[in-house]
């Protein structure tokens, strides 16, 4: 199976196909790539609904986390745009792996992987963050029963709709506040 992206029209003499250095580098010794189909690792596309949930939403989502986040925000230094932030997430890996037994995780799970460093003159406002660190309680129950039919890592993973019950409908992830530095 192919990804028909890669695959581009030379006329009538055919195909070419692209692949990434990686991949090529692999090939060209008769190894197979770690990333190929081959290995059973492709568990298909997304459904259109899913391709805008925020990368807490999918956090939230997941069996294993093995990722902490340090996030780093600047106030802007610009006295005409007070409230805008700038900065970046890194993720570094842990020397441990969470396996979630419960689905979906709870906001202290996802906060323990979080950490958020904010430099500017004036305190931190959470409702200046827009939707960096969004979670939509409706998405990810819906993301959740999508995967627990679809995928059979999610099959037998107990699903808990109480816990939903600890997030916003359309709001930042609760707790965020507290894991500012």
């Amino acid at each position: 199976m192919l990804d028909q992206t890669g695959l581009i029209s030379d006329g009538a003499d055919g195909l070419s196909m692209m692949m990434c250095p990686p991949c090529r580098t692999c090939l060209t010794h008769n190894k197979v790539p770690a990333l190929a189909l081959a290995n059973c690792l492709y568990r298909g596309s997304l459904p259109d609904r899913f391709l805008d949930m925020t990368w807490i939403e999918e956090k939230v989502c997941a069996i294993y986390s093995i990722t902490a986040h340090v996030t780093r925000l600047f106030q802007s230094s610009d006295p005409a745009q007070p409230k805008v932030f700038h900065g970046n997430t890194c993720a570094h890996d842990m020397n441990i792996v969470s396996t979630a037994s419960v689905l979906p995780r709870t906001p202290a799970d996802i906060n323990g992987f979080l950490s958020v460093i904010f430099i500017g003159p004036e305190a931190f406002d959470l409702k200046r963050v827009g939707t960096l660190f969004r979670v939509r309680k409706h998405k990810i129950w819906s993301f959740l029963l999508w995967l627990k039919a679809h995928n059979r890592m999610y099959a037998h993973i107990p699903l808990d709709e109480s816990i939903m019950d600890l997030y916003p409908v359309d709001d930042t992830l609760p707790g965020l506040q507290d894991r500012v530095i």
